[in-house]
């Protein structure tokens, strides 16, 4: 069955792919106009508008522009910059590893800080105890969720670059210029984690097998460690999985705040200067992280929950 779902799941990857494609392609197309006249300005000679048209094929039929743009594509090739006539591909490729280590830190650090921070939570308030507790961990948590991340960004510059001093403002430069941004795109994630790692605990304590190993005075810390915690994991690594490619594609407005060199920061930058091949590059590529992630996500629970990966087959 796990075999069945791997195939399903690899074949809506591939579909979805193909959709991404021609989407990412009509994006050109769509602009009102001559994309190419309203990148280089109105001013701009008409032969030089027409042979940069050649240039990038605008001049051919729609269905052939098409093939060509999916064979570049699928052999690297995301065509060149209106403005400076670089390659986008070398463009992504210097930006990317900059967004994946933001938000591969920012996962990091919202995992490692919400899952203990929930099953303490759970553990405080299991069977209605502490009420104060669950209503301030409900209240904190969900606040910080309902913040979104750039608010979060011009608070940290505002308080601990400007305020303090303590980190830099902007810009990538050393260890302590990855802290603000980080911390940026974690918070709602933590807090998200949080609630959810926090509800599944609960979940698990109320099982048998937990009241049983009580009642043979398992340790605490034991119990809690070794059998609640990799219980819990299912529907936690789940979500941590979706929230870094909501990361990796939310942190565009992190990324500017902080003059961060990565993704995010190129395709504002693209997009108010009219450079629609390079934004048509970087949204492409956004989009195949998020959808490669999810395949990533959706195989790992097949292989850790064979249940559901079976429902999923039929």
């Amino acid at each position: 069955m796990i075999g069945r779902l791997g195939v399903r799941l690899v074949v809506r990857f591939l579909v979805s792919l193909a959709v991404l494609m021609v989407v990412s392609f009509a994006m050109i197309h769509l602009i009102p106009g001559d994309p190419v006249r309203t990148a280089l300005g109105p001013a701009a000679p008409v032969e030089l508008v027409e042979a940069r048209r050649a240039a990038l094929g605008l001049d051919r039929p729609l269905p052939e522009q098409l093939f060509t743009y999916a064979t570049n594509v699928l052999s690297g090739n995301f065509g060149t910059s209106f403005l400076t006539g670089e390659p986008v591909g070398d463009v992504i490729l210097a930006r990317l590893p900059n967004t994946l280590t933001l938000a591969l830190l920012a996962t990091a650090l919202a995992l490692l800080v919400a899952v203990p921070l929930g099953m303490w939570a759970a553990i405080r308030t299991e069977n209605g105890r502490n009420r104060g507790t669950e209503i301030g961990f409900g209240a904190t948590t969900g606040t910080v969720v309902a913040v979104p991340e750039f608010l979060y960004a011009i608070a940290l510059v505002a308080a601990f670059a400007i305020g303090l001093g303590w980190f830099p403002p902007a810009g990538k430069a050393g260890a302590a210029t990855y802290v603000l941004p980080v911390l940026a795109l974690a918070a709602g994630p933590t807090a998200m984690i949080a609630r959810i790692s926090r509800v599944e605990t609960l979940r698990e304590l109320g099982q048998d097998y937990v009241r049983l190993a009580r009642a043979k005075r398992l340790p605490a810390a034991r119990l809690h460690l070794r059998h609640v915690l990799p219980n819990t994991l299912t529907a936690t690594l789940t979500v941590g999985g979706l929230l870094l490619t909501s990361l990796i594609a939310g942190g565009v407005l992190v990324e500017y705040v902080f003059a961060w060199p990565g993704l995010g920061l190129k395709i504002v930058e693209s997009i108010t200067q009219k450079d629609y091949p390079v934004a048509q590059g970087v949204i492409l590529v956004y989009g195949a992280i998020v959808l490669v992630v999810n395949l990533a996500v959706d195989l790992v629970l097949g292989a850790l929950d064979p249940t559901s990966a079976i429902k999923e087959a039929r």
